[in-house]
């Protein structure tokens, strides 16, 4: 499995062409900071185009996947082979755990829940013996999540499952495709955007925030709750944690937040992308930082360039905006921190 092979909303993963042919005509550096990493698509182009990537998000899971992905750690081939075939060789686990008790029969079939609690009960426990090393560690839960989105009971995120029958004994373990980046700086955080800007130089900052008030944390929490395995009491329908994690990107104040991150920034070209969901019937799609907001912070830091590219966005159902584009801000720095 492929970095990519995620459902996940706000992916740019389809505009990845577009966006480096006009980072490549427009910027020149040899650092890339991807400061809202999600599932990692944009770093990964970045990685074969620069000599350091540093990447950031707030969600535990997404920063298991970039340490699965691009950890430095010395990993054992053979020893993560014996646990994916361990895995694969599971048929019924007769006993209930954390897992199952709370997601079987809603977002994964029971048996299937039983496995996935099962896996990841022995990827911790090996863990905390040291019979894992933190990198192999991760790649076994990053190709668990891999693993387990394949067979969601979901539309495509966790905010809520289908009430529907569902298909049970589906759950195959697969490991995911690891690449060499051994001859790349790869620095990895999960910190908050704005406290993380002022430490970190890049030649080239990229950012591509939340701008509706959708919280990952929230769509996402099957797999937070999966990677932190703190076994939290789950609450409502949906079977959510208590929030954390949470953005103030998504809320009304998400236009003074931004012009803070983006004074703060240390590099020579900024780039930006938008989508103008601004006019959407769905007030959850319904941006919180204007178009005009995005060009007033960007060009207190310098001259900046827009882009546009035509894009289909994630539609839930009740929006439908035929005229929908994507935009790519470039800022050439002025006044570098």
């Amino acid at each position: 499995m492929q970095l990519t092979n995620r459902r996940y909303i706000g992916s740019k993963t389809k505009l990845l062409d577009w966006i480096f042919s006009e980072i490549k005509n427009n910027t020149q550096g040899k650092s890339f900071f991807d400061i809202f990493s999600g599932t990692g698509s944009i770093a990964e182009r970045a990685l074969s185009l620069y000599n350091k990537v540093i990447v950031n998000d707030i969600l535990s899971s997404n920063k298991i996947i970039y340490e699965a992905f691009w950890g430095k750690e010395k990993i054992n081939f053979c020893l993560i082979n014996e646990y994916k075939n361990l895995f694969i060789a599971l048929t019924n686990i007769e006993k209930e755990n954390y897992f199952s008790e709370n997601y079987g029969g809603k977002y994964f079939g029971l048996n299937d829940a039983k496995k996935i609690g099962y896996i990841r009960e022995i990827i911790e426990e090996n863990y905390k013996s040291k019979v894992l090393n933190k990198r192999e560690f991760s790649i076994l839960l990053a190709s668990l999540i891999y693993s387990m989105d394949r067979i969601a009971n979901t539309v495509g995120h966790y905010e809520a499952y289908r009430k529907i029958s569902i298909k049970d004994d589906r759950f195959r373990f697969e490991l995911i495709d690891l690449n060499d980046y051994q001859n790349k700086e790869i620095e990895i955080f999960q910190e908050d955007a704005n406290s993380l800007a002022p430490k970190i130089y890049a030649d080239i900052i990229f950012l591509d925030p939340p701008y509706n008030s959708r919280q990952y944390s929230r769509f996402y929490h099957v797999l937070e709750n999966l990677v932190d395995w703190d076994k939290p009491e789950l609450y409502g329908v949906a079977l959510k944690p208590k929030p954390k994690n949470m953005s103030e990107y998504c809320r009304n104040g998400a236009a003074k937040v931004f012009d803070d991150l983006i004074s703060n920034l240390k590099c020579k070209y900024i780039v930006v992308t938008y989508n103008n969901t601004y006019n959407s019937k769905s007030s959850s799609s319904q941006n919180k930082i204007k178009l005009e907001e995005i060009e007033k912070s960007l060009n207190k830091r310098g001259v900046t360039k827009i882009f546009e590219s035509d894009y289909k966005f994630f539609n839930a159902g009740k929006t439908d905006l035929p005229n929908h584009k994507e935009y790519l801000f470039i800022t050439e720095v002025k006044n570098e921190k």
